[in-house]
């Protein structure tokens, strides 16, 4: 499944959105793509089973206690966590899943993605939001370049006639 550049801007509107699997350890890229993301202007949540706070933001155990509300959810989890986040994802009405991936399979989970399709969730599989915000790295910069060059990069939604 390609998702396209107007679906990950689609997603990036959304200044509000909870993030699942942010590690409590303050060297993991999760952790520098919260920061980020934070220091960007979104205000991210934190989504933890395990803990009370992540790096200063209280945290919520569950998709469902996300209050207020958002409308997108970032997924850093392993694939087979992913499957459980995304359904309460639907159970908490957030309809904008991005799954991330950088290598290996990230938190993409073929399963997680057919089931999305089915509940009428818009879903981004793969990718990394840093590739796609203004002012971004260097290293993001060369990342999204090769992903153009090997044909890797999303396109526009193509216009229906």
């Amino acid at each position: 499944m390609k998702s396209s550049l107007t679906m990950i801007r689609n997603f990036l509107s959304h200044r509000r959105l909870a993030m699942f699997g942010v590690s409590r350890d303050p060297n993991d890229f999760s952790v520098h793509l919260f920061h980020e993301l934070c220091k960007r202007g979104y205000d991210v949540v934190p989504v933890n089973p395990h803990a009370a706070a992540i790096h200063g933001t209280k945290c919520f155990t569950r998709a469902q206690d996300v209050w207020p509300p958002v409308d997108a959810a970032l997924l850093m989890t392993a694939p087979t966590i992913t499957d459980a986040v995304v359904r309460d994802c639907a159970e908490a009405e957030i309809n904008w899943i991005w799954m991330y991936r950088a290598n290996g399979s990230g938190a993409v989970s073929e399963k997680a993605i057919h089931y999305c399709q089915q509940m009428g969730m818009q879903v981004i599989a793969g990718q990394c939001p840093l590739m796609f915000l203004p002012e971004t790295g260097t290293v993001h910069r060369l990342h999204a370049l090769i992903r153009k060059i090997t044909g890797r990069y999303p396109r526009e939604a193509s216009k229906a006639a």
